[in-house]
């Protein structure tokens, strides 16, 4: 398997998870926990627990919460390529979980906000044989130049490449996003984000994505997952599974997807690798393995 480069967001979360409704100018008792997070730290990661030679691009802030990030990612053998924010604070994100496991988060971009194309060194992709990038940067103006710069440095040093939307809430210019994507290899929609790009929740309708990129993943929660390209649609089921927390189970799907797809595995294999790791990731509170 040749090396990932990932790009994208790490942070800190803030796990709040509650029973009942939260009470409006009240108290709301929860269990909280404090874990890594941001989508790009979390698909490293679940890369990384793979086997796959791992690094991540990102920005964090001159901060104990950077350093404490690094030091964890570095740990589980990612190579961390930080750009350092002097001002800006670490991305931090609250995470609320009711009772069904459902996520709704309350996040600070802080330093990634400013993730700029002078912080994607083309040197980091010498060893590596593909890049895969959070939409999270490209949905946000400030740091759309940074994810178009890595995608034509890829490109330039003939790397395959995919994308995560990350955000049907944020896919507020569907046209614009496919431009930006235009040309990668995989974009890896969630059922959400599907229908903000095409207006159909069915696979299917990600035919029409094809020739804007070269195949299509979407994953669909407890339906499982399906494969879109030129040769047609493979879909595998999902296994049953207790949802505890569902933060970052589509991270940990692209690098199922991934890790399987770049060591040349088959369409169902990449799925069904895809679909375990999202199955681990809902089992347990936070996003990483």
């Amino acid at each position: 398997m040749s090396g990932i480069v990932v790009v994208g967001d790490a942070g800190l979360d803030v796990v709040a998870r509650h029973e009942g409704p939260i009470v409006y100018g009240g108290d709301s008792r929860s269990n909280v926990r404090f874990t890594g997070g941001g989508a790009g730290a979390n698909t490293a990661l679940w890369l990384r627990a793979q086997g796959a030679e791992t690094t991540l691009i990102t920005r964090v802030g001159d901060d104990a919460g950077g350093r404490l990030i690094r030091a964890e990612l570095e740990a589980a053998g990612v190579r961390c390529a930080f750009a350092i924010d002097p001002e800006a604070p670490t991305c931090c994100v609250v995470v609320l979980v009711d009772g069904d496991g459902q996520r709704s988060m309350l996040p600070d971009r802080g330093a990634i906000g400013r993730f700029s194309p002078g912080d994607v060194d083309p040197a980091v992709l010498a060893d590596a044989g593909h890049l895969h990038l959070s939409g999270y940067v490209l949905l946000d103006a400030s740091s759309r130049p940074a994810g178009l710069a890595a995608l034509a440095a890829a490109k330039l040093a003939g790397l395959t490449t995919s994308v995560d939307p990350q955000s049907a809430a944020l896919l507020i210019d569907p046209a614009a996003f496919l431009d930006d994507v235009r040309g990668i290899d995989l974009l890896l929609p969630n059922t959400e984000e599907l229908i903000a790009l095409t207006g159909s929740p069915d696979p299917m309708s990600a035919k029409e994505l094809l020739g804007t990129v070269g195949a299509v993943a979407v994953t669909a929660g407890t339906h499982g997952a399906s494969w879109i390209d030129a040769d047609g649609i493979t879909t595998v089921p999902a296994p049953e599974a207790d949802c505890v927390d569902s933060t970052g189970a589509g991270d940990a799907f692209d690098a199922g997807v991934l890790s399987a797809w770049t060591a040349g595995g088959s369409t169902v294999d990449v799925l069904r690798a895809g679909v375990r790791l999202g199955t681990l990731a809902v089992g347990k509170v936070g996003p990483q393995p």
